[in-house]
């Protein structure tokens, strides 16, 4: 099965022991050299190793020689070599076919003979080529930090559109396989044959040509190709005429030149260099310096004042062992439309953005018309925040028209005519999960065939390129041992089936005329002044892991209400991977914008994913982004791997650096200035031991691990799903631990003890059960709660949570309970500061499957948007408390609580989890 260690060997072959350099410890993984951390290993044993007195270099002779073509800018020609005997030319040739002209174009892929034509080349050519490029220079300078060679575009094939260099991919129709009851994509079998053989001749950034008569190499370079790869990764899919825009620009480059890019954690910056713009809100109100600032800085984006210059980058590398590679890049000056109001929370971001609003709303009302252009600016909110989102407008400002669209019912009391002279609408991100929404829109648009499909119920399928841990392949068709899925496809197949037929839909919709009296429109079929997304960062790169748990939860908790609600459905209402923003579902006139109080910008995949969703800002890197192979075949799948360039270190560099580029042009954090002042927070960690039978329960719960290694010390990271292990099992019983239950009274009790009138929440995780748990264990001592049931309507959920944002009024308000549950799910954007002072944090936060799978930022976040909805700017108590429940084992040690909160609360992960660096 391989060696227990890694081992460092000049040969391929593990048994092969003479061969073996270096012995590294045996709990080294490959992972940890991409860990500045742990990339010093100690007690590495060397073998066969022995002191050499002195030490001679030999160069051997040859009769190769290398030489360089008169000098031109952009000439192809770059070196020659020459030398060569007859026997390695007809090697070098065996896997190429010789062309009428005399010459052989070498072909290094493909064939057992093509390999041995590599092997040539590297053994004959690459030391003369590397030794000529030291001693001489080449035509374009090789150093990482050389300058940038323009190239003109062809205005009869612009850079990005030649069907030549990068063939047109067959296009792939829709079937139903009655057998399998399911969806499939295929193509015309002629037409991939034609698409394989047009690959086969497309050229290539390095073309090598043997003269067979006069018997040397030519090495010519062709900057062309790589600059067309990196314009039509720049442009696909984004609409017309930007070949027009496109200015490219190439390099060559030797990749061990190249360092690994010292990457700091992003920065969102302040607006305190922006000029204030006033906007008269209901009076007594007015917005805070900071947030005119803040509401320039968003004016600016709206009026496409606010440039940026969008890039890609594609690197090609030379055939063999050089090293060498020309690198194009394509770029585009644009101006923005979207922008992110990301302040800090409780600093009000809703009134920037009914600020926003209020100061185009003269132009908004003018530009309206039938039969789509509507005034209203489209508020696409979290489903608890609806009434919240109405009441603030109605706080701020007296002059605007709402309109609350809760689900399809609410949709159907709605006119078109309404709908168009309404100043605002808010709607759940979620509305896809109303029940007949779908279904109401194919009918409206006449595409009824096929029905509606389910919202997909996985997301993430992205296929394993990596192996952790013991690697032992199964064989060479599973090269990862199980780690993919093989319902993968069928799932990815799911998604883009529901995605095609609901962008199909929205097509035919919008080319449709409805009388103003008709009702039950979708949203989808309108034209929106703006539109603005709350808690944006909702939408960003949730992984297949949230899924499993949720669904794990759900089958195991009766009253179902703490289900995790799947991001997918605001994904698929926001068109996050759909370029053109001509043809995503919410289409706006000014600008959309998205308001966050934790960024969650602690990787590029998250920036580059929020720049394309604020109106389709492109960030190098999008068009590889894993979000976009959620939806693709298994031709494409296999095309993306097979085509793609390795992303190398250069281009991962500027891809950091145009991140945090977009996050400077296109977002803001200000923090909470004076409202704050006054308001402490006070943190109290209660430990509690657990009892004996907890303990053993607590064991056996950690269901797949052999009982051997089952330990009161385990960890996440000690789980294996591959390996049948489920850590779910183990979180659930972590949260149902009785201990656990009597500290969660008891903070009650105590809490209410002292003030009798007050509110207190209490904030669980819904994908272990955590809430059932929660809200059993205040039933059974008498004190009860109010929680969101899973079969509570839209409007049922905002009212419930109204009831602990506002003063007790009535007698049936002071009967309720004082306890309000809630699921980490409704974490984000709520107002209960007024009327709570006191939250509970049931079970310290973990999202993952176990091993790597978790994301700390993610859940520090996620706790920190908690406790941000009671410590916030209006809180009339001078004191926030916030409590939680650390169990530890029977006698007294740490176990998973501990090192989960010490996770959660590590000031390093708050910082990237908020942003708060700068």
């Amino acid at each position: 099965t391989g060696p227990d260690t890694a081992i460092i060997s000049t040969s391929l072959n593990h048994e092969e022991t003479t061969c073996i350099v270096a012995y590294l410890p045996i709990d080294w993984q490959p992972c940890d050299a991409l860990k500045p951390k742990l990339q010093m290993v100690r007690d590495v044993k060397f073998a066969n190793w022995f002191d050499a007195p002195v030490m001679k270099c030999f160069a051997p002779t040859s009769n190769i020689q290398v030489s360089a073509p008169e000098a031109k800018v952009n000439s192809k020609e770059l070196l020659e070599v020459s030398g060569f005997a007859d026997a390695d030319m007809q090697t070098l040739c065996r896997s190429s076919t010789p062309c009428q002209d005399g010459h052989c174009k070498l072909h290094f892929s493909g064939s057992q003979d093509a390999q041995q034509s590599i092997r040539i080349f590297n053994s004959l050519c690459v030391a003369p080529l590397l030794k000529y490029a030291a001693e001489h220079g080449l035509l374009y300078d090789l150093s990482p930090d050389a300058a940038w060679t323009s190239l003109e575009q062809n205005t009869d094939v612009y850079f990005g559109c030649c069907e030549t260099t990068i063939p047109r991919r067959p296009d792939e129709h829709w079937y139903r396989d009655e057998e399998r009851q399911s969806w499939e994509r295929r193509s015309d079998p002629g037409a991939s044959r034609r698409y394989y053989l047009a690959l086969q001749t497309a050229p290539q950034a390095f073309e090598l040509l043997v003269n067979l008569t006069q018997g040397y190499l030519q090495v010519n370079v062709l900057p062309e190709v790589v600059c067309h790869h990196a314009a039509h990764q720049l442009i696909s899919g984004r609409g017309e005429g930007l070949e027009r825009e496109v200015v490219v620009h190439f390099r060559l480059s030797s990749l061990l030149s190249q360092v690994d890019p010292k990457l700091d954690m992003f920065k969102v910056y302040s607006c305190d260099d922006e000029e204030p713009t006033s906007v008269q809100l209901k009076r007594p109100y007015k917005l805070y310096a900071r947030q005119q600032k803040a509401l320039t800085k968003m004016l600016a984006i709206e009026n496409r004042e606010t440039s940026f210059e969008e890039i890609e980058m594609s690197e090609h590398s030379m055939p063999g062992d050089t090293g060498w590679s020309v690198t194009a890049k394509a770029t585009r000056m644009t101006t923005i439309c979207g922008g992110v109001i990301a302040d800090a929370i409780g600093s009000g971001k809703t009134v920037v953005s009914i600020a926003i609003i209020l100061s185009g709303l003269k132009a908004a009302r003018k530009g309206r018309s039938y039969p789509r252009k509507s005034s209203a600016t489209l508020v696409v909110v979290p489903p608890g925040l609806i009434d919240q989102w109405d009441s603030e407008i109605q706080k701020f400002s007296d002059s605007l028209k709402v309109i609350c669209i809760y689900d399809l019912n609410a949709l159907k009391k709605v006119t078109v005519q309404s709908m168009i002279e309404a100043d605002v609408v808010i709607c759940p991100v979620d509305i896809l999960e109303s029940p007949m929404y779908l279904a109401n829109l194919l009918e409206k648009s006449k595409e009824t065939e096929g029905g509606a499909p389910k919202l997909p119920a996985y997301v993430g399928q992205t296929e394993t390129s990596v192996a952790q841990g013991v690697w032992i392949p199964s064989s060479s068709t599973d090269p990862y041992g199980g780690g993919n899925n093989p319902n993968n496809q069928k799932r990815r197949n799911e998604s883009a089936r529901y995605t095609y037929v609901y962008l199909k839909a929205i097509e035919s919709l919008r080319s449709l005329s409805f009388d103003k009296t008709t009702k039950s429109i979708p949203l989808e079929y309108f034209e929106w002044e703006r539109v603005i997304v709350d808690e944006i960062h909702e939408c960003l790169c949730t992984s297949k892991d949230d899924m499993k748990l949720a669904k794990q939860a759900t089958a195991e908790d009766n009253r179902g209400f703490f289900q995790e609600k799947n991001r997918r459905a605001g994904r698929e209402l926001l068109g996050v991977m759909t370029k053109d923003t001509t043809q995503r579902p919410l289409v706006y006139r000014k600008a959309i914008f998205g308001l966050t109080g934790t960024p969650l910008l602690d990787s590029t995949n998250r920036v580059v994913e929020l720049a394309s969703l604020m109106g389709n800002t492109y960030v190098i890197g999008l068009s590889s982004h894993w979000r976009k192979l959620e939806r693709e075949s298994r031709r494409d799948i296999f095309l993306h791997n097979f085509l793609e360039p390795k992303t190398s270190r250069e281009i991962r560099r500027q891809i950091y650096v145009k991140c945090q580029q977009y996050l400077k042009t296109a977002c803001c954090r200000n923090k909470s200035g004076e409202e704050m002042t006054g308001i402490d927070i006070c943190y109290h960690l209660t430990a509690v031991n657990m009892s004996h039978s907890d303990g053993e329960a607590y064991l056996k719960s950690q269901n797949g691990i052999p009982s051997y290694k089952q330990s009161y010390s385990i960890q996440p990271a000690d789980f294996d799903a591959s390996s049948g292990h489920d850590i779910s099992v183990f979180l659930r019983q972590n949260a149902n631990l009785s201990c656990r239950w009597k500290v969660l009274v008891e903070f009650c009790k105590g809490i209410l003890q002292k003030d009798p009138t007050t509110k207190i929440v209490v904030f669980c995780d819904g994908r272990i059960a955590a809430g059932s748990a929660a809200v059993n264990a205040l039933s059974t001592e008498g004190l009860g709660c109010t929680y969101l049931a899973l079969d509570d309507t839209v409007q049922q959920k905002n009212k419930k949570i109204a009831w602990y944002q506002h003063a007790d009024v009535t007698e049936e308000d002071k009967r309720r309970p004082r306890v309000l549950v809630l699921n980490f799910e409704h974490a984000a954007g709520l107002n209960l500061q007024t009327e709570c002072y006191n939250l509970i944090l049931f079970t310290p936060l973990y999202i993952g499957v176990g091993g790597s799978s978790d994301d700390p930022v993610w859940d520090s976040s996620t706790e920190q948007q908690a406790i941000g909805r009671v410590y916030r700017p209006g809180q009339p108590s001078k004191i926030v408390n916030v409590y939680r429940i650390e169990v530890k084992r029977p006698d007294g040690e740490e176990c998973l609580d501990t090192m989960l909160i010490r996770r959660n609360t590590d000031p390093e992960t708050l910082e990237m989890a908020t942003n708060t660096s700068d």
